[in-house]
């Protein structure tokens, strides 16, 4: 069996330097619909980009959040700063070569955690892309759990960006300031075809990129024809 403990110290030492890193950053969330959803008792599901999941782990302020995290080695990366953010790591990965990587079970985890009435985090276009399409994972499980869909980003006013990743992950630099913005909730029930829900879910998510970092946006999957 692989050795898998270096990934884990790596994600350990990534926990501690999150909590340090986001000491040197200002935050600020915009046109916030969270309030209005806890205060009617209505369950949320996020949808953001895999391109910022690490910025929105460093913002993050409304934990405890469920987050479905890769099974592999990237993964145990990612689960230390997630721990040490307040975000729960739900473990496993779509699809690959018609071979379930455990995205069903961690798919499971998520619908508990949601009925329990806590949030749950899904970068829609991952772990592989096309960068900026949805997978039907947010849909699947916004239709178990009655969730309403919160379009989300997070915008960094300094940062690096991988451009040879296929999402170009950013990565919030230290002193910056990380702007989270929102697009109108989406309530699933509206849209009674799964296809429509999830084409509305990318259009909005391709609205809030084009709005708030274009110069990213035209990187994006070009919308189903």
């Amino acid at each position: 069996m692989k050795t898998r403990w270096l990934p884990r110290l790596a994600g350990a030492l990534a926990g501690l330097l999150v909590r340090l890193w986001r000491l040197t950053v200002r935050i600020r969330i915009v046109d916030d619909p969270r309030p209005a959803l806890r205060e009617a008792g209505r369950g949320y599901v996020y949808a953001i980009l895999h391109a910022q999941q690490l910025a929105f782990v460093v913002l993050s302020d409304d934990c405890p959040i469920a987050a479905m995290v890769s099974a592999s080695a990237d993964g145990d990366i990612l689960e230390g700063p997630c721990r040490a953010r307040g975000i729960i790591p739900v473990r496993g990965s779509s699809r690959k070569a018609g071979k379930d990587k455990g995205g069903a079970r961690a798919l499971d985890g998520m619908a508990e955690h949601v009925l329990k009435g806590v949030p749950a985090l899904l970068a829609v276009d991952g772990p592989r892309g096309p960068r900026g399409s949805v997978h039907w994972g947010v849909v699947n499980l916004a239709r178990r759990t009655g969730a309403a869909v919160v379009v989300a980003g997070v915008f960094c006013s300094r940062r690096r960006v991988f451009a040879r990743s296929w999402d170009r992950t950013q990565v919030p630099l230290p002193f910056s300031t990380l702007t989270g913005r929102f697009r109108p909730v989406i309530e699933p029930e509206a849209y009674p075809d799964d296809a429509a829900l999830r084409e509305h879910i990318r259009a909005e998510l391709a609205a809030l990129e084009a709005e708030w970092d274009p110069s990213e946006a035209t990187l994006a999957a070009p919308a189903p024809v």
